[in-house]
């Protein structure tokens, strides 16, 4: 009886940790003194930083997974490897769609509207819409092994346009998000305002959602299989 179980654990354990690593985040997340920076009137809406930075975090995580299963595809077309890299893609769009939307909340709070046209959330639109399409390009095709290879490719376009379009463009323009030019005395977080208090909770989460994600997608992934199986 307890060898069972203890396989069960020693095969599940990162799903355990996942489970117990969001826990901690929702009920550390509302109970961590948070900082109060001079001139930057965040208050308690700090606090969003647990969820909406560390989905983004999830997002790139799994869209690098997916990125690597099309390479992985395109050098040796098993369809395993596009299934998975299919998979990674779509829980990593409704990451980035859960990111977007609670940084509009934020940004509600913070700069007085949940859209401002801020080159971030611009690019972070972008990135997302080059993704869509890589669903609808699949979607248009109906001989699979082109759908594979042609969505294999395209993943790989997706893939190098996301970091220009989140990480190195508004970084080079006036934004308001931290790292961005005129960011200094706008109402955003720089990461030197995180003490550690605030970390010991923001890297947990950060973890917690990432295993979330490849949890959901290992569930969809074995799903595909059972549905494959079936039409067989």
């Amino acid at each position: 009886m307890v060898q069972p179980i203890f396989v069960m654990i020693k095969s599940a354990w990162w799903k355990i940790l996942s489970f117990l690593l969001l826990m901690y985040t929702c009920f550390m997340g509302f109970l961590v003194r948070v900082p109060t920076p001079p001139g930057v009137p965040l208050q308690q809406s700090i606090r969003n930083l647990f969820f909406h930075v560390p989905m983004w975090f999830g997002m790139n995580i799994l869209f690098l997974v997916s990125f690597i299963y099309a390479i992985k595809y395109l050098r040796n077309p098993l369809k395993k490897y596009d299934t998975y890299s299919l998979e990674y893609a779509r829980t990593g769009i409704v990451f980035g769609i859960l990111g977007l939307v609670t940084g509009a909340i934020w940004a509600k709070y913070q700069w007085g509207a949940a859209w401002s046209g801020d080159a971030k959330q611009n690019g972070a639109a972008i990135a997302l819409l080059i993704y869509l399409a890589y669903f609808v390009l699949r979607g248009s095709l109906n001989d699979d092994e082109k759908k594979a290879r042609v969505g294999g490719v395209y993943n790989i376009f997706a893939f190098f346009m996301l970091y220009p379009s989140i990480w190195i463009l508004p970084r080079l323009v006036e934004s308001l998000h931290p790292g961005g030019l005129g960011s200094d005395g706008n109402p955003a977080l720089n990461g030197n305002d995180l003490d550690a208090s605030m970390r010991l909770v923001f890297w947990p989460a950060v973890i917690g959602w990432s295993l979330l994600g490849v949890w959901i997608t290992t569930l969809r992934i074995r799903l595909q299989f059972i549905k494959e199986k079936a039409i067989a």
